[in-house]
């Protein structure tokens, strides 16, 4: 798959290895190799992070984008809502690549004046034909033009990494309890309970495979699953739901304060915990993660 379709710049970042048409017009499907080993997407227990399944979805929704419904590559696109639930069991690192295989339909492709476009899918994943988990992501394409002016003195990609904060202390120990490398923390202590300031690298090649005038979203998930791993006081966590909602752009040069408060906990070691990001005085994002807990 080409770099410039998953919207990459160096190969291997790229997932993907191919697609097809189900021949309706609005179901295909998306086929990706994971890497059997990465410094954020695996860990020590031999276990995939479920955010190496966002960023698959996020690429095999960009590449349907353009090679289907005809977006161009200079648009823009963001994520709207995010909602996705795993199953943990196959998330298991194997001595080969495997398959992993996205049923895409998109529910909705809703074409705007001049030329902006909101588009919903419905997402079914498995790995070697073993349910993986389902997903609904709500995402919106903006051309040049309307970006910019939508954007205004922050369109500059360039120019706001430029701009970027100075990084903060790193959250430690243990980040999120597999072993992630502190160069993936994206959480800067404040000294007080489930507050922290969003910690944001841009030299970070996973996080900024290329310069974005804004926080991507995965970068949101992981404060999240890093926040969430934080409230739990668990030796080890790992993900099995995200309920994003993406309010407005995440800036690089203003802090992002982070929030977490816990929604539920259950029996069986599953923590359900509410992580909010406010900017400039106004809620940016808010994202409720389930993990699953190991003492």
């Amino acid at each position: 798959m080409s770099t410039h379709l998953a919207r990459k710049v160096y190969a291997d970042q790229v997932l993907l290895t191919g697609w097809g048409s189900h021949g309706d017009g609005v179901s295909h499907t998306v086929l990706a190799a994971w890497p059997k080993h990465h410094s954020l997407y695996t860990s020590h227990r031999g276990v995939y992070h479920p955010l190496l399944l966002a960023e698959t979805i996020r690429q095999a929704l960009t590449v349907l984008s353009h090679t289907v419904h005809g977006i161009p590559l200079d648009h823009r696109l963001g994520w709207e809502t995010f909602d996705t639930s795993i199953v943990t069991a196959a998330l298991s690192t194997r001595p080969d690549h495997g398959t992993v295989r996205l049923t895409i339909t998109h529910t909705e492709v809703e074409r705007r004046r001049r030329g902006s476009a909101r588009l919903a899918a419905q997402i079914m994943i498995t790995r070697d034909d073993e349910p993986l988990g389902i997903a609904r992501v709500r995402y919106i394409a903006h051309p040049p033009a309307i970006y910019d002016r939508l954007r205004g003195v922050h369109a500059d990609a360039r120019a706001a990494v430029a701009r970027s904060l100075p990084l903060g202390p790193a959250l430690d120990p243990s980040v999120r309890g597999d072993q992630t490398p502190l160069e993936h923390a994206v959480l800067t202590p404040l000294g007080e309970p489930h507050r922290w300031q969003l910690r944001v690298d841009v030299t970070n090649r996973i996080f900024f495979d290329h310069d974005h005038d804004h926080v991507p979203g995965f970068v949101l998930l992981e404060a999240a699953a890093q926040a969430a791993h934080a409230e739990s006081g668990a030796l080890e966590t790992l993900p099995t739901a995200f309920d994003a909602r993406f309010l407005r752009y995440v800036e690089l040069d203003s802090p992002c304060l982070i929030e977490s408060v816990p929604v539920r906990r259950k029996e069986l070691g599953i923590i359900t915990t509410l992580v909010t990001g406010r900017q400039n005085g106004q809620e940016v994002f808010s994202i409720r993660v389930s993990a699953t807990e190991r003492t």
